[in-house]
């Protein structure tokens, strides 16, 4: 990313967040240029700072702010407060909603101080109803969102993601939210209230099925890896050393896949497609008489190739492919053909490389 590249340069945030969601969402800030102030409790700190994964958890989150340790539930801890918030242009908290209120620190008291904030509320489920209330965490809001009946196949335990998903939804969200309202909030002057939720976030990260859900009242069906097309060539296949994803979902796509595997007389399997309509329509795997043995067919052949070579051979092709690899081999791979340019944080002896912003842009 161009280093010049500093869009939040002069925006001082006040962050009171702490954990996964909040602080991602104030890291992209700071990344992006803003003076971020973490505000972190005295005894210990952020729990992350405590993290069996060692100082690079608290660093991957929070390189690049100012911290500062404050008991905000003491008088004098509140008139700090309230002092910096009189100069800040956003403020961040994630606690439950209506802990800072009963510390006179919440949205009233803090616009008091400053008409112009952007405050931002990031919670489980939202500053309102009967949910406020309730803690959450990642697997938690997985489980009541139904992102947990997601994963896997019908009839399976529930399933959840194997990482914090919500978490980072949730934070990627915050941080957009609260640049939109610094837009608002220079052209017209006024304070912003924002209420960002997990609940929310998870909402966003299953779009599609829930459109599907608030229109017609109907649950997806369960999958397992088949993607989402419902292509028999949308899926993963084990091959002679691993494991291969496919996301053949168009016929030219899957024209290509059996020219590459060599299996083009499917094509013209009477068993498989109605072959009547003509050259060009056949191969439409949407309308293949027995998906579950053109499946079958394929694993077959898959089976025979190296999944990298396999990979390797159906990119040439224009062939949505990627052998599965585990998150360090794809991180050695990606930084390796330029995908991914990382950034290394460091204090003092401490470093963590993280991914960056996600997106890179030029000046």
């Amino acid at each position: 990313m161009n280093q010049d590249f500093l869009p939040l340069a002069g925006v001082r945030v006040l962050d009171f967040s702490h954990v996964i969601a909040g602080p991602l969402a104030t890291f992209y800030l700071a990344r992006m240029g803003a003076d971020v102030v973490k505000i972190e409790k005295p005894a210990g700190g952020d729990v992350l700072r405590r993290s069996e994964r060692g100082p690079s958890a608290f660093l991957s989150l929070n390189g690049g702010k100012r911290c500062v340790s404050l008991d905000f539930r003491t008088e004098q801890g509140r008139a700090q407060v309230l002092e910096m918030a009189r100069e800040t242009d956003v403020f961040v908290d994630n606690f439950r909603p209506g802990s800072l209120e009963r510390h006179g620190l919440g949205y009233e008291a803090i616009r008091a101080v400053n008409p112009r904030v952007v405050y931002c509320s990031i919670s489980g489920f939202g500053r309102t109803g009967p949910w406020a209330d309730r803690p959450a965490y990642d697997h938690v809001v997985q489980a009541m969102t139904g992102m947990a009946m997601m994963g896997g196949m019908e009839g399976d335990d529930p399933i959840k993601t194997g990482f914090p998903v919500v978490d980072a939804a949730t934070g990627m969200l915050g941080a957009l939210a609260i640049v939109s309202a610094l837009h608002q909030r220079n052209r017209d002057g006024r304070s912003i209230l924002l209420d960002v939720s997990m609940a929310a976030a998870s909402m966003q990260l299953m779009y599609s099925y829930a459109v599907e859900a608030l229109t017609k009242g109907v649950s997806p069906r369960r999958v397992g890896n088949q993607g989402y097309s419902g292509s028999p060539a949308a899926d993963f296949f084990r091959t002679r050393d691993g494991w291969i994803a496919l996301g053949a979902n168009t016929p030219a796509q899957f024209s290509r896949l059996l020219e590459v595997l060599g299996l083009q007389e499917l094509a013209t399997d009477p068993a498989l497609f109605d072959v009547s309509s003509g050259p060009g329509e056949q191969v439409s795997f949407l309308r293949a008489k027995d998906p579950v043995l053109l499946k079958a067919r394929l694993r077959e052949r898959m089976e025979e190739w190296e999944a990298a070579q396999l990979e390797q051979r159906l990119a040439q092709a224009g062939v949505p492919a990627s052998k599965v690899r585990s998150v360090a081999e794809f991180a050695a791979d990606a930084v390796a053909s330029g995908a991914l340019e990382p950034v290394v944080l460091k204090d003092g002896e401490d470093s963590a490389t993280v991914p960056g912003l996600g997106f890179r842009a030029w000046a």
